[in-house]
């Protein structure tokens, strides 16, 4: 088992941003901004439903972690951190999944 975790990962992320475009992939999608990193993020996220709908196990492993990366790397540039978002998720789970939906409303 691995110890490496999101918080990690986020920190690595947070660390390109003072990289160089040509010689890191973050980097350049911070320079491309939050729109093409929001688009990149949504491609990841289809094509790991598409993995879990295949039934693909190794395909649905790595598009996932595609996902979090981009998802970690979308936060970032809107300078939310994994930290509010797991607060959120904590808080969240002080009541039932279906309690904590209906809380949100019709737009929830």
């Amino acid at each position: 088992m691995t110890d490496f975790t999101l918080d990690d990962l986020a920190a690595l992320i947070k660390s390109r941003r003072k990289d160089n475009a040509s010689t890191s992939y973050t980097k350049s999608l911070f320079d491309a901004g939050a729109p093409r990193i929001a688009k990149k993020f949504g491609e990841e996220a289809v094509e790991t439903i598409i993995a879990a709908l295949d039934g693909d196990r190794s395909a649905l492993i790595n598009e996932a972690a595609d996902t979090l990366y981009h998802l970690l790397v979308m936060l970032e540039a809107r300078d939310v951190s994994l930290t509010e978002v797991l607060r959120e998720l904590e808080r969240r789970t002080q009541q039932s999944g279906l309690a904590e939906k209906a809380s949100r409303g019709a737009n929830g």
